[in-house]
């Protein structure tokens, strides 16, 4: 190698350095604060309370009221909090297949609200509607799915669940000690996706994949100046692709429209791999838990995009879209 390229190599390291810095500081800014105060509404019991109120809500999807934990600690934690609950409950319980896919189904479009509100938020979405998208969206995917399987008697053998928790030590230093390699899996995985997405702009691959993207983001509302963004939050969650989205859209690289949109639909689907491998573990069918989220998902891009069309831009910017900072 050359020192012209040494030296060409080091600086484009160094810059890649640099944007991994921007995109993840505002995430880690948001995800350090939100996760002491769920750890601390954990140990204070809040969650065990906030369970109990919503169990009466679980008869409009078919489940028993327990169920109502589990949904709360998932909500409120993360995916793998409400598991654990879950594992603890179902014990006692007899679920079959349909239930735990309306459950897992639910779970998965809520779930890590504190923190995947706050990056919403941040990337231009406005909590109540976020909230309002994420919680009843769930419910209402949830009770379709509950009316579909209960007409159409599928899936109603007793759910097998492979998935059990490891032993984890409680302590808060053991807590801390698992955050911190969260942030740091974050951070690599942020510089990887930077490094991919600088590469495939080099060898011209990124307009290629956002010409052939471009006609189903136009279907859903959005420009191929989104589809890099939206892909890798579809694939691999909010925390990467909202990361993403919220650095764009505070350089002006992408409009509010497609900010909006593009987080909303990561809202309702993302993470379509990691997150569906572990439902099916735990008992979920691909029926509910993808292949059903998907097409909900559309259908509901499809009623916002109607909304947002007959909106003004100043009415859109007012009610809807969190100003940036």
């Amino acid at each position: 190698m050359t020192h012209e390229n040494k030296a060409s190599t080091a600086s484009f390291i160094k810059q890649l350095g640099q944007d991994t810095v921007e995109t993840a500081l505002p995430l880690f800014k948001i995800m350090v604060p939100v996760s002491i105060i769920v750890k601390l509404l954990d140990i204070l019991g809040v969650v065990t309370h906030i369970g109990n109120a919503i169990s009466p809500l679980m008869n409009l999807v078919g489940l028993p009221g327990e169920m109502g934990l589990v949904w709360a600690s998932a909500m409120i934690t993360n995916i793998y909090g409400g598991l654990i609950v879950f594992i603890t409950v179902a014990e006692d319980l007899v679920l079959t297949t349909a239930d735990v896919t309306v459950l897992t189904s639910m779970i998965l479009v809520a779930h890590s609200l504190f923190v995947e509100v706050t990056i919403a938020k941040k990337a231009g979405v406005q909590v109540w509607f976020t909230l309002l998208l994420r919680i009843g969206g769930a419910l209402f995917f949830g009770f379709l799915l509950h009316q579909f399987f209960y007409f159409t008697k599928l899936l109603q053998n007793p759910a097998v669940t492979a998935w059990q928790p490891e032993a984890k030590n409680a302590s808060l230093l053991s807590w801390m000690g698992g955050q911190i390699q969260n942030y740091i899996l974050i951070f690599m995985v942020i510089f990887l996706l930077l490094f991919l997405m600088n590469m495939l702009k080099k060898i011209g691959l990124l307009d290629r994949i956002n010409t052939f993207l471009e006609p189903g983001l136009e279907f859903l509302g959005m420009s191929k100046d989104a589809a890099p963004l939206t892909i890798i939050g579809l694939t691999l969650g909010i925390s990467y692709g909202g990361g993403l989205i919220i650095k764009q859209a505070r350089s002006s690289a992408i409009s509010e429209k497609d900010a909006f949109l593009s987080v909303s639909l990561m809202g309702l689907s993302h993470s379509l791999i990691e997150d569906t491998i572990l439902m099916i573990t735990l008992g979920g069918s691909l029926i509910g838990i993808l292949f059903g989220r998907v097409f909900f998902t559309i259908a509901i891009m499809m009623v916002l995009i109607k909304l947002l069309q007959s909106l003004s831009k100043e009415q859109f910017l007012r009610y809807f879209y969190a100003k940036q900072n």
